[in-house]
């Protein structure tokens, strides 16, 4: 399930790629089996662990054959120098992080110039939302801290440079699943309406119908938005 459309970030076989906050790995996938460089960088040790191991069940199938990497470090404070990679994913981490500017000039100061870079963030629609159906939402540890306004975030990224080209949308099917979490309570994820829907998201993963669907919904009430910039 990814939140980036590739199409509008094409890779390259001897590109460089961070997927900072990568999460249990999902987009590192995709670039691995792009036969990319690809690094993942996330605080949350279970995640990583988790995506290494997919990872190495990949590589004994032949699924793929680029380089990959998991590291477990904060996703925006780079130990890396200037200008390292040609390509970054950034996939749902902005909403989480206390000094989004700061996490912006970061991700803009590791990236090449000409590099591009993809940006996801949840839409400010559904976070308000979300906001009003429940009081957890934004107090549940390791959860969203801000709702980001994706004109502000245009604005920060060029002011770093990054010259926003592209916004797509996705996962308007999470869009009702997230509604259903808040009125179920959200730590009752695997009981319930909710628990069922779940069943329908896995099913959309793996029926095309289902998944044009998506992308024609994906108009109307999408999860998140994502933008592509270039470095200049």
């Amino acid at each position: 399930m990814l939140t980036v459309d590739f199409r509008r970030l094409p890779l390259q076989g001897k590109d460089l790629v961070l997927d900072a906050g990568c999460g249990e790995g999902r987009h590192t996938f995709h670039c691995f089996r792009s036969n990319c460089s690809i690094l993942g960088m996330d605080l949350d040790q279970k995640s990583l662990l988790k995506a290494r191991w997919v990872l190495g069940e990949m590589r004994k199938r032949g699924d793929g054959h680029g380089r990959a990497l998991f590291l477990r470090g904060d996703a925006l404070q780079f130990p890396f120098r200037t200008g390292t990679f040609d390509k970054i994913v950034c996939s749902e981490v902005i909403e989480h992080v206390r000094d989004d500017r700061l996490g912006i000039a970061e991700l803009a100061r590791v990236l090449k110039t000409n590099g591009v870079i993809a940006i996801t963030v949840p839409t400010t629609l559904t976070e308000r939302m979300y906001r009003r159906l429940s009081d957890e939402y934004f107090r549940t540890p390791g959860g969203h801290i801000r709702i980001v306004n994706p004109k502000e975030m245009a604005a920060c990224m060029e002011e770093n440079r990054l010259r926003v080209y592209a916004v797509s949308f996705a996962h308007a099917f999470h869009t009702p699943y997230w509604m259903l979490r808040c009125l179920a309570g959200l730590h009752d994820e695997k009981a319930g309406i909710p628990a069922h829907y779940r069943k329908f998201l896995h099913l959309s993963l793996f029926s095309q119908p289902l998944r044009t669907m998506e992308k024609v919904l994906n108009y109307f009430f999408p999860k998140s938005i994502v933008l592509y910039a270039q470095k200049v």
